[in-house]
């Protein structure tokens, strides 16, 4: 690194929680070398973003495209039928941030504590039993054993079902939800819509990992991200249609026809295992970070705001050239 110049920070992945990540790493005055599958990423020219492409999971090239990094970020997101890649990407991961010698923060979900009563805070058992709860059970335990190791010094942000610009059709607050309202359709929702569940707003997600990878005060464990109280998923459409000046109907799947259309929808199918973070009361208790770090949540209404500014706002260069556009509303 030339004395004086930024130092870099190295994302794998650039959806939704990469390309925040990216945009708040930018806003510190890091310099940002992105990695993905294609080497695609439409806004990179006008941020001066580096972008590179190759397999994560490749430990030759995660070496090289970590070399000279201070921090390694994996945002690495997959459809559902591909999780069973995750342990071979996190191994590629640690093998580029170890041969870096830099710092490595995973952003992680909160499925590998599976169905708790109560409200999922730090320190609880990992003990998922379904197959992708496992999936992550599995790389994060890669990752932690490779700090116990001395391999590299990591930490894990863990972020619920998150929201805000750039989250399309993936996020449950996304497309089916912002996108319709926006378009005078009802919302569209799985599960119960009047239980509580913790929302994670992209942007504060990006915040927090990216204060555990300047700060390293996290390494070793892992932290739960700040979310704002938990509210009914009715209300959120409610708040939004409120801010928007739209109807705030919402459309709900029943869980048994979940499993009806699993038959038909691979992504319906793999669906199914995680249902109980919609059926139930799911929420987070994100107060060990917020005290340790002095990092708090945007409050609810901001964030909901900002994000239907976001969807209101005519696509500009730094949207992906990846991600759906905002603008195709699912029927």
């Amino acid at each position: 690194m030339t004395p004086g110049s930024p130092d870099l920070h190295v994302i794998f992945g650039t959806g939704p929680l990469g390309l925040a990540l990216m945009r708040e790493l930018r806003a510190r005055g890091h310099r940002v070398r992105m990695i993905n599958r294609s080497a695609r990423v439409g806004f990179a020219k006008d941020l001066s973003t580096e972008v590179g492409g190759g397999d994560a999971a490749d430990p030759k090239l995660t070496r090289e495209v970590c070399e000279g990094a201070s921090v390694v970020y994996h945002c690495v997101g997959l459809p559902y039928e591909r999780w069973s890649e995750f342990p071979g990407i996190m191994r590629g991961v640690v093998e580029g941030a170890a041969s870096a010698g830099a710092r490595l923060v995973y952003g992680d979900n909160l499925y590998g504590y599976g169905h708790v009563d109560g409200p999922i805070r730090d320190g609880l058992p990992e003990s998922a039993t379904t197959v992708k709860g496992r999936l992550r059970i599995e790389a994060a335990t890669l990752l932690l054993d490779a700090h116990r190791a001395g391999r590299v010094r990591a930490a894990i942000g863990r972020g619920s079902d998150f929201f805000g610009p750039g989250a399309t059709d993936n996020a449950m607050l996304g497309a089916r939800v912002f996108g319709r309202l926006l378009a005078g359709k009802p919302a569209q929702f799985v599960g119960d819509p009047d239980r509580l569940h913790s929302y994670t707003y992209l942007p504060d997600f990006a915040r927090a990992l990216a204060r555990l990878g300047e700060d390293g005060a996290g390494a070793g464990q892992s932290w739960i991200v700040p979310n704002a109280p938990a509210v009914t998923t009715r209300s959120i459409v409610q708040s939004i249609a409120r801010i928007a000046g739209t109807g705030a109907k919402i459309a709900v799947l029943a869980p048994w026809m979940v499993g009806l259309l699993g038959v038909f929808s691979p992504v319906m199918r793999e669906l199914k295992e995680m249902l109980y973070e919609f059926t139930d009361d799911f929420v987070t208790d994100s107060t060990r970070f917020e005290d340790s770090f002095d990092l708090h949540a945007t409050p609810l209404d901001t964030a909901l705001a900002d994000t239907v500014a976001w969807w209101k706002a005519p696509p500009t260069a730094t949207e992906t050239l990846e991600s759906p556009s905002r603008r195709r509303i699912l029927p």
